[in-house]
């Protein structure tokens, strides 16, 4: 058997990466190496064709409203039935940002424009009176099996809400979240994590970093998501920094 391989899927790496998003793909491809595992990466733009069982983890940034314009309309017409197909048949995804506003039913830009989304998720976004949703955040979450905290950074306009049904990746402890009211951040189902939790994410969360490592392993029956443990001294201080720096804000 060959050796195990993370195989990732970036979609608009030139339109969607205003948030140093290609750290979270540095600290995924790191923590492979250090671990065997290989690691690659093919990104996917505008009016390209995607492959659903070619890609194990499917990574989508943020990006300006002008971008999101451009590239929600590609993502329905290009690319909804194949990234529906390839979660169904185990990928894991990591939605950030405007990203994640796009997983839902809509986004409506500041002019009341509604863009289209993928519609994977139970959520819209919309724009309501009050000034942009910025800062250092935590959250507490409990899908990796028990209490944890995800630090970040946020910066956002819109305000996203969850259908019913839906499950957020956490509730707000420091921070505003999806919306600044209800209390909720994220959204998570199965194996998709949407967050507007950025900065970049994963270097201050290495647990979540390692979670969807061991997902995307599953997929073709490579691993488990019971990685061997590494030495996470440097990234426990960057995370109780993140910590540190959303409390000061209170």
């Amino acid at each position: 058997m060959s050796p195990a391989e993370m195989r990732v899927l970036w979609l608009y790496p030139d339109h969607m990466n205003i948030y140093a998003d290609r750290g979270n793909l540095a600290i995924l491809d790191r923590r492979c190496a250090w671990r065997g595992i290989g690691f690659s990466v093919t990104g996917a733009g505008p009016g390209d064709r995607i492959d659903p069982e070619a890609h194990d983890l499917l990574y989508i940034g943020g990006g300006q409203d002008r971008d999101q314009a451009l590239v929600a309309r590609d993502l329905v017409e290009t690319k909804r039935e194949a990234i529906s197909a390839a979660l169904e048949g185990g990928a894991a995804m990591l939605a950030v940002c405007g990203g994640y506003q796009l997983l839902g039913e809509f986004y409506e830009l500041e002019d009341g424009e509604r863009l289209p989304g993928l519609e994977l998720i139970d959520l819209r976004t919309v724009r309501e009176p009050g000034a942009r949703l910025i800062g250092n955040v935590v959250i507490e979450s409990d899908f990796g099996g028990g209490p944890e905290q995800i630090a970040g950074f946020e910066n956002h306009g819109g305000r996203t809400y969850l259908g019913e049904e839906e499950t957020p990746l956490g509730r707000v402890v420091s921070g505003f979240g999806n919306n600044g009211g209800d209390g909720f951040e994220g959204v998570r189902r199965g194996h998709l994590v949407g967050t507007y939790l950025h900065g970049p994410l994963l270097p201050k969360n290495s647990g979540l970093a390692d979670r969807l490592i061991g997902w995307a392993l599953e997929r073709r029956a490579q691993g488990t998501s019971q990685l061997d443990p590494l030495d996470d001294r440097l990234e426990d201080a960057a995370h109780d920094s993140a910590v540190r720096a959303a409390f000061s804000r209170r």
